[in-house]
Parts: structure tokens; sequence; C-alpha cells
């Protein structure tokens, strides 16, 4: 099986500092870490990506949620749009450089990202999660349609686990996101060298 990729999410919980310190750890295995931190200013999302930065993790392994703005001044790899960002077509237009990923949650969506131009799809939640509580999960057979109705990568989370990020991939993700099941883990390395030996068989 071909190594699938593993994506951080951050929780929006952690102090910039214990994040960069926790990321410049792991940093390794992972293939890209997502800065998802919603109450924070532009400015204070930019210095989140010069600690990481500090800490040697490379800017081509940095997403921006939402904040364009900030991925282009920043140089990092990309951004991940939401439903209540700016569409996806615009972006891939006007920033070509941009690597886009797009959150979905059903097979509509997910195919509307892949006609504007989306890289990649974060689809979701697939497990039962601590982050939506009261929310029914999407479930492995969503994902399986999901994963089926585009051509562009399907990333899955939601409640993934080292055991089950198995499972989703053979429902066809392309790879997995994590946010607590890593980042608040009592051994990060631990827990993330967990997920990749998973994703690496």
């Amino acid at each position: 099986m071909k190594t699938k990729k593993l994506h951080i999410i951050s929780t929006g919980k952690q102090k910039p500092e214990q994040l960069a310190e926790i990321i410049g750890v792991i940093h390794p295995y992972i293939d890209f870490i997502h800065l998802r931190e919603k109450t924070k200013r532009a400015k204070e999302v930019y210095e989140m990506v010069e600690l990481l930065a500090d800490k040697k993790v490379p800017l081509s392994k940095i997403m921006i949620n939402d904040r364009v703005d900030v991925a282009c001044a920043s140089n990092v790899k990309g951004v991940q749009l939401a439903y209540h960002s700016l569409p996806v077509e615009i972006v891939k237009r006007e920033f070509m450089d941009l690597t886009v990923g797009c959150s979905v949650h059903s097979i509509e969506e997910a195919q509307i990202a892949e006609q504007q131009g989306a890289d990649y799809v974060i689809f979701g939640h697939v497990y039962s999660t601590q982050s939506k509580p009261g929310l029914i999960p999407k479930g492995i057979e969503q994902l399986w349609s999901v994963s089926e109705s585009v051509s562009i990568p399907v990333i899955a989370i939601g409640g993934i686990t080292p055991t089950n990020s198995r499972e989703v991939i053979e429902a066809g993700a392309q790879g997995v996101a994590v946010m607590s099941g890593i980042l608040e883990a009592e051994d990060p390395l631990e827990a993330v060298k967990q997920y990749r030996s998973y994703l690496s068989e």
C-alpha cells in the first residue's frame, strides 16, 4: 500500500509556543500541519507560522485555514477553505501558487470543490468525535461514496484513531486528518508514530 498522507490540525486550544514545541518534534512524521485558529487575528496566525519556522518546520508543510492573506504573506504551502471562506475558484485563479484544500460534508460539496479546482478535500466527520458532540457521524459508507465521486484526494477527518485509520484508507481515503488524537496525546511523538505505522503498511 502506498503511504497515505497524515494531516495534523491545530485544536485552537493550545498556546502557540506549546503547539510549536510539539510540531517541532513530530513534523518529520507528518505531511501537513493546518493552523486552524478561529479566534486569532491574522497577525497572530502569521506569528504562529514564524514560531513553527523557528522550530525548523518546513513552510511547505504548513496550511492556513481560511486566511488566504496570511497564507500568501507567510509563503506557506496553501490554504484550507470552508463554506464561509472565499470560493475555491477565486483563490485558485488569483493565487496560483497556493495549494487549496476544501472542507466538505457531502458528495455534492466534494464534486463542486473539484469542479472549482480544489487540490484535495477533507471530508467528515467520519466517526463520532468530541469536537462535534451530538452530531451524527457520516460513516464509512458515505466516505466511500465521496471517494468514488471525485478524482482528487479525499482526506478523512473525525474520530480517526491509529487502528481505524486503515479502515478509512480501505474506504478510498488518501489520508487522514487528526487533531486531539496527536496534539493532546500524553506522548505526541509516540502517537504520531502509531498513526504513521498504520498509514504506511
